[in-house]
Protein backbone atom coordinates (compact mmCIF):
# COMPACT_ATOMS: atom_id res chain seq x y z
CA UNK A 1 0.00 0.00 0.00
CA UNK A 2 1.27 3.20 -0.95
CA UNK A 3 1.31 5.85 1.71
CA UNK A 4 2.85 9.02 2.49
CA UNK A 5 5.02 9.36 5.38
CA UNK A 6 5.01 13.35 5.57
CA UNK A 7 5.58 16.22 2.99
CA UNK A 8 6.11 14.11 -0.24
CA UNK A 9 8.10 11.18 1.11
CA UNK A 10 6.06 7.90 -0.80
CA UNK A 11 6.78 4.69 0.76
CA UNK A 12 5.36 1.23 0.38
CA UNK A 13 3.74 0.20 3.59
CA UNK A 14 4.21 -3.75 4.64
CA UNK A 15 2.50 -5.12 7.74
CA UNK A 16 0.87 -3.28 10.36
CA UNK A 17 2.23 0.46 11.80
CA UNK A 18 4.60 1.20 13.31
CA UNK A 19 7.38 -0.21 10.66
CA UNK A 20 10.39 -1.66 12.00
CA UNK A 21 12.12 -1.63 8.80
CA UNK A 22 12.93 0.88 6.60
CA UNK A 23 14.33 -0.66 3.13
CA UNK A 24 16.23 2.40 0.83
CA UNK A 25 16.66 0.97 -3.05
CA UNK A 26 19.42 1.19 -5.65
CA UNK A 27 20.03 3.81 -8.47
CA UNK A 28 16.70 3.65 -11.21
CA UNK A 29 14.75 1.28 -8.61
CA UNK A 30 11.71 1.58 -6.57
CA UNK A 31 11.03 0.21 -2.99
CA UNK A 32 8.67 -2.20 -4.81
CA UNK A 33 12.88 -4.13 -5.38
CA UNK A 34 12.01 -5.11 -2.11
CA UNK A 35 8.54 -6.80 -1.65
CA UNK A 36 9.92 -10.66 -0.97
CA UNK A 37 12.77 -9.63 1.24
CA UNK A 38 10.10 -7.42 3.62
CA UNK A 39 7.26 -10.75 3.52
CA UNK A 40 5.76 -11.29 6.88
CA UNK A 41 7.42 -7.93 8.49
CA UNK A 42 6.03 -4.49 9.87
CA UNK A 43 8.21 -2.45 7.68
CA UNK A 44 8.59 0.76 5.09
CA UNK A 45 9.93 0.82 1.68
CA UNK A 46 10.76 3.76 0.57
CA UNK A 47 10.92 5.40 -3.02
CA UNK A 48 13.24 7.80 -2.92
CA UNK A 49 12.82 11.26 -5.04
CA UNK A 50 13.43 10.48 -8.14
CA UNK A 51 12.45 7.43 -8.70
CA UNK A 52 9.53 5.29 -8.74
CA UNK A 53 6.31 7.74 -8.01
CA UNK A 54 8.61 10.31 -6.34
CA UNK A 55 9.38 13.42 -8.03
CA UNK A 56 12.92 14.48 -8.73
CA UNK A 57 14.72 16.49 -5.85
CA UNK A 58 14.24 20.62 -6.63
CA UNK A 59 17.95 20.68 -7.01
CA UNK A 60 21.03 18.79 -7.66
CA UNK A 61 21.21 16.61 -3.88
CA UNK A 62 24.24 13.98 -2.66
CA UNK A 63 23.20 11.49 -0.79
CA UNK A 64 23.28 14.12 2.76
CA UNK A 65 20.28 15.86 1.59
CA UNK A 66 18.57 12.88 0.45
CA UNK A 67 18.96 11.43 4.17
CA UNK A 68 18.17 15.09 5.90
CA UNK A 69 14.71 14.50 3.64
CA UNK A 70 14.01 11.34 4.98
CA UNK A 71 15.54 11.90 8.40
CA UNK A 72 12.59 14.70 8.02
CA UNK A 73 10.07 12.52 7.38
CA UNK A 74 10.73 9.66 9.51
CA UNK A 75 11.14 11.98 12.76
CA UNK A 76 8.10 13.26 11.66
CA UNK A 77 6.23 9.38 12.54
CA UNK A 78 4.69 9.25 15.80
CA UNK A 79 5.96 6.18 17.52
CA UNK A 80 9.47 6.21 14.84
CA UNK A 81 12.18 4.08 14.79
CA UNK A 82 15.01 3.09 15.70
CA UNK A 83 14.36 1.17 12.36
CA UNK A 84 16.40 -2.24 10.87
CA UNK A 85 17.95 0.08 7.74
CA UNK A 86 18.31 -2.90 4.62
CA UNK A 87 19.81 -0.57 1.89
CA UNK A 88 20.76 -1.83 -1.87
CA UNK A 89 23.62 0.20 -3.88
CA UNK A 90 22.32 3.68 -3.85
CA UNK A 91 20.31 3.81 -1.17
CA UNK A 92 22.99 2.49 0.85
CA UNK A 93 25.08 5.56 0.12
CA UNK A 94 21.68 7.58 2.26
CA UNK A 95 21.54 4.74 5.44
CA UNK A 96 25.18 5.32 6.02
CA UNK A 97 24.63 8.79 5.81
CA UNK A 98 21.20 8.43 7.91
CA UNK A 99 23.26 6.17 10.99
CA UNK A 100 26.22 8.61 10.62
CA UNK A 101 24.12 12.13 11.68
CA UNK A 102 20.88 10.42 13.45
CA UNK A 103 21.85 6.84 15.13
CA UNK A 104 18.22 7.53 17.17
CA UNK A 105 16.63 6.67 13.88
CA UNK A 106 18.99 3.43 12.96
CA UNK A 107 18.28 -0.04 15.10
CA UNK A 108 21.10 -1.67 12.89
CA UNK A 109 22.22 -1.43 8.66
CA UNK A 110 21.70 -4.32 6.13
CA UNK A 111 23.88 -3.45 3.74
CA UNK A 112 24.08 -4.85 -0.13
CA UNK A 113 25.88 -3.73 -3.29
CA UNK A 114 27.01 -0.18 -1.52
CA UNK A 115 29.88 1.48 -3.04
CA UNK A 116 31.17 3.11 0.06
CA UNK A 117 35.34 2.63 0.07
CA UNK A 118 37.23 2.24 -3.57
CA UNK A 119 39.91 -0.74 -3.57
CA UNK A 120 41.28 1.13 -6.66
CA UNK A 121 41.50 4.56 -8.20
CA UNK A 122 38.59 5.97 -10.45
CA UNK A 123 39.29 5.62 -13.92
CA UNK A 124 40.56 8.95 -15.64
CA UNK A 125 38.32 10.71 -18.26
CA UNK A 126 39.15 9.91 -21.94
CA UNK A 127 41.44 12.75 -22.96
CA UNK A 128 39.11 14.21 -25.43
CA UNK A 129 36.90 14.70 -22.18
CA UNK A 130 39.78 16.42 -20.45
CA UNK A 131 40.82 18.55 -22.94
CA UNK A 132 37.08 19.51 -23.27
CA UNK A 133 36.80 20.39 -19.48
CA UNK A 134 39.44 22.36 -19.73
CA UNK A 135 38.20 24.54 -23.09
CA UNK A 136 34.76 25.16 -20.84
CA UNK A 137 36.97 26.28 -18.02
CA UNK A 138 38.23 28.73 -20.25
CA UNK A 139 35.14 29.84 -22.02
CA UNK A 140 36.52 28.45 -25.05
CA UNK A 141 33.75 25.62 -25.01
CA UNK A 142 30.15 25.44 -24.19
CA UNK A 143 28.93 23.17 -21.99
CA UNK A 144 26.57 21.37 -24.73
CA UNK A 145 29.87 19.72 -26.10
CA UNK A 146 31.15 19.00 -22.74
CA UNK A 147 27.80 17.40 -22.44
CA UNK A 148 27.89 15.46 -25.51
CA UNK A 149 31.47 13.76 -24.70
CA UNK A 150 30.28 12.45 -20.88
CA UNK A 151 27.42 10.91 -22.82
CA UNK A 152 29.74 9.02 -25.29
CA UNK A 153 31.77 7.57 -22.38
CA UNK A 154 29.18 7.63 -19.86
CA UNK A 155 27.65 4.38 -18.24
CA UNK A 156 24.35 3.53 -18.66
CA UNK A 157 23.12 4.83 -15.93
CA UNK A 158 24.12 8.64 -16.71
CA UNK A 159 22.74 7.90 -20.36
CA UNK A 160 19.60 7.34 -18.88
CA UNK A 161 19.35 10.09 -16.06
CA UNK A 162 17.75 12.87 -17.19
CA UNK A 163 17.75 16.62 -16.02
CA UNK A 164 18.34 17.10 -11.86
CA UNK A 165 19.16 13.49 -11.88
CA UNK A 166 22.16 13.47 -14.25
CA UNK A 167 23.60 15.81 -11.81
CA UNK A 168 23.26 14.02 -8.75
CA UNK A 169 24.57 10.91 -10.20
CA UNK A 170 27.72 12.79 -10.76
CA UNK A 171 27.54 14.40 -6.92
CA UNK A 172 26.71 11.15 -5.71
CA UNK A 173 30.19 9.12 -7.93
CA UNK A 174 32.52 11.68 -5.99
CA UNK A 175 31.41 11.26 -2.68
CA UNK A 176 33.08 9.47 -0.01
CA UNK A 177 32.32 7.62 3.38
CA UNK A 178 35.06 7.45 5.19
CA UNK A 179 34.38 9.78 8.04
CA UNK A 180 30.44 8.50 8.10
CA UNK A 181 31.34 5.07 8.40
CA UNK A 182 33.78 5.93 11.38
CA UNK A 183 30.66 7.60 13.13
CA UNK A 184 28.40 5.18 12.45
CA UNK A 185 30.74 2.45 14.24
CA UNK A 186 31.70 4.81 17.32
CA UNK A 187 27.76 5.19 17.43
CA UNK A 188 28.02 1.24 17.89
CA UNK A 189 25.42 0.66 15.23
CA UNK A 190 25.38 -2.95 14.02
CA UNK A 191 26.12 -3.62 10.27
CA UNK A 192 25.62 -6.79 8.77
CA UNK A 193 27.20 -6.40 4.37
CA UNK A 194 25.45 -8.75 2.59
CA UNK A 195 27.78 -9.02 -0.68
CA UNK A 196 27.68 -11.13 -4.32
CA UNK A 197 30.97 -12.35 -4.80
CA UNK A 198 30.55 -11.21 -8.66
CA UNK A 199 29.14 -7.49 -7.85
CA UNK A 200 30.90 -5.17 -11.01
CA UNK A 201 28.91 -2.37 -9.44
CA UNK A 202 29.88 -2.23 -5.75
CA UNK A 203 33.09 -4.72 -6.01
CA UNK A 204 33.75 -7.05 -3.18
CA UNK A 205 37.25 -5.75 -2.91
CA UNK A 206 35.81 -2.34 -1.25
CA UNK A 207 33.40 -3.87 0.75
CA UNK A 208 36.14 -5.68 2.22
CA UNK A 209 37.92 -2.23 2.83
CA UNK A 210 34.39 -0.93 4.25
CA UNK A 211 34.27 -3.85 6.84
CA UNK A 212 37.42 -3.01 8.24
CA UNK A 213 35.83 0.89 9.03
CA UNK A 214 33.08 -0.90 10.97
CA UNK A 215 34.65 -2.60 13.84
CA UNK A 216 32.12 -6.10 14.46
CA UNK A 217 30.82 -6.03 11.08
CA UNK A 218 29.65 -9.24 9.65
CA UNK A 219 30.52 -9.53 6.10
CA UNK A 220 28.43 -12.24 4.37
CA UNK A 221 29.67 -13.33 0.49
CA UNK A 222 26.93 -14.58 -1.59
CA UNK A 223 28.64 -17.22 -3.92
CA UNK A 224 28.08 -16.55 -7.76
CA UNK A 225 25.91 -13.60 -6.73
CA UNK A 226 26.14 -10.28 -8.60
CA UNK A 227 24.88 -6.66 -8.03
CA UNK A 228 20.84 -7.18 -8.32
CA UNK A 229 18.87 -7.93 -5.61
CA UNK A 230 17.70 -11.27 -6.77
CA UNK A 231 18.11 -15.11 -6.21
CA UNK A 232 20.48 -16.69 -3.78
CA UNK A 233 21.24 -12.25 -2.75
CA UNK A 234 17.81 -11.12 -2.21
CA UNK A 235 17.33 -14.85 0.29
CA UNK A 236 20.78 -13.71 2.20
CA UNK A 237 19.50 -10.14 2.79
CA UNK A 238 16.51 -11.67 4.05
CA UNK A 239 17.68 -13.56 6.43
CA UNK A 240 20.17 -11.23 7.66
CA UNK A 241 17.09 -8.58 8.30
CA UNK A 242 14.93 -11.27 10.15
CA UNK A 243 18.23 -11.74 12.22
CA UNK A 244 18.25 -8.34 13.33
CA UNK A 245 14.61 -8.37 13.62
CA UNK A 246 15.02 -11.19 16.42
CA UNK A 247 14.82 -14.32 14.08
CA UNK A 248 11.52 -13.71 12.85
CA UNK A 249 8.86 -11.27 11.63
Amino acid sequence: MLTVLAGDVLADRVGKSPARVLALHGWGRSGADFARVLEGTDALAVHLPGFGPTEPPPEVWGSVEYADHLAAALEGLEGSGPYVVVAHSFGGRVAVRLAASRPHLVDSLVLTGVPLVRATSPPRPRPALRLAKRLHAAHLLPEGVVDRLRRRGGSADYQAAQGVMRGVLVRLVGEDYREDLARVAAAGVPVDMVWGELDDAAPLAGARLAAELLPGARLVVVPGAGHLLDGALEQAVRTAVLSRLGGSA
